[in-house]
């Protein structure tokens, strides 16, 4: 069953998809997976994962980011901090009275997956972080936003395309990399610099130590946009800090966009799911012992 809502945050009204199973015994009782799409794109990116996680037993939430998708843009204008993001999402899980949700994000939606990881005022139940480390991503900040004085160039949206089809993974079959490019043109440029900005100067380094739940580093070996190797020496330092607290995996033939290139992610990210809800279960035990 999918519910669509507006809701309104900060002056303006927001978009989420709530994907439940179509006969749930209580929707409110079921595991709850918040889904972050890339930059400049929107919940679209999730259309076939969300409805398979829903019938594996999930309350999927798909919220389209301010000026994404068919949420408002923000009343300040297009967001280049993903801090502002960070924000809009515990505002909107706030609204929708979630607790310790389950978060997987993808790109942008990995790097406030982080975010979200490592706010300890809003504890989550367990993080996967896809194609993105925790220091500043790798783009010309300057260069995006000169970019921003002139986005209707009419070469953009080819651009766009063009560079999708870069980031898809060389196992992804050129019929499925065409569909994939093909729905990222609909982004507004505008939008989509401004996100880039926020992926190119967003950094949570230095507040790993304050992790609130096990956390899932996923990333596509055939991601241009990635350092695996970064990737995986994070996961690497966050257990040398917490042993067991971080898992790596690196997807061969897959780039940038695992939710959309590999076939039937849902079941993969089932079972990531799984083991982070199993890794959480003995310290939230442990937890309410203590108190």
């Amino acid at each position: 069953m999918i519910e669509a809502r507006y809701v309104e945050i900060d002056g303006a009204l927001g978009f989420v998809e709530i994907v439940t199973p179509d006969h749930p015994a209580t929707a409110e009782a079921l595991p709850t997976v918040l889904c972050i799409h890339t930059a400049g794109q929107s919940g679209v990116q999730w259309r076939h994962v969300a409805s398979a996680l829903s019938d594996r037993g999930y309350r999927v939430l798909v919220p389209d980011l301010p000026g994404h998708g068919r949420s408002e843009p923000a009343v300040t204008g297009a967001i280049t901090d993903l801090v502002d993001y960070g924000d809009w999402l515990i505002a909107l899980l706030s609204v929708l009275d979630v607790q310790r949700p389950l978060v997987l994000g993808c790109s942008i939606g990995g790097k406030l997956t982080l975010e979200l990881a490592t706010r300890p005022d809003f504890p989550l139940a367990g993080a996967i972080a896809m194609e993105a480390q925790a220091a500043p991503g790798k783009v010309n900040v300057t260069g995006l936003r000169r970019e921003l004085e002139d986005v209707a160039g009419p070469a953009r949206a080819d651009r766009t395309y063009l560079g999708t089809l870069a980031s898809i993974g060389h196992s992804v079959s050129p019929a499925a990399a065409h569909r994939i490019a093909l729905m990222h043109k609909r982004e507004d440029p505008e939008i989509s610099s401004s996100d880039l900005i926020g992926w190119g100067t967003h950094d949570v380094g230095d507040r790993l130590g304050a992790l609130t739940c096990p956390l899932h580093l996923v990333c596509g070996l055939d991601d241009p946009w990635i350092d695996p190797r970064a990737v995986e020496r994070l996961a690497a330092d966050i257990n040398a800090a917490d042993p067991g607290r971080a898992r790596f995996t690196g997807l061969p033939g897959i780039g940038h966009y695992p939710m959309e290139e590999i076939d039937d992610f849902a079941a993969l990210a089932d079972g990531w799911l799984m083991e982070l809800r199993n890794a959480a279960a003995p310290a939230a035990a442990r937890s309410e012992v203590t108190a």
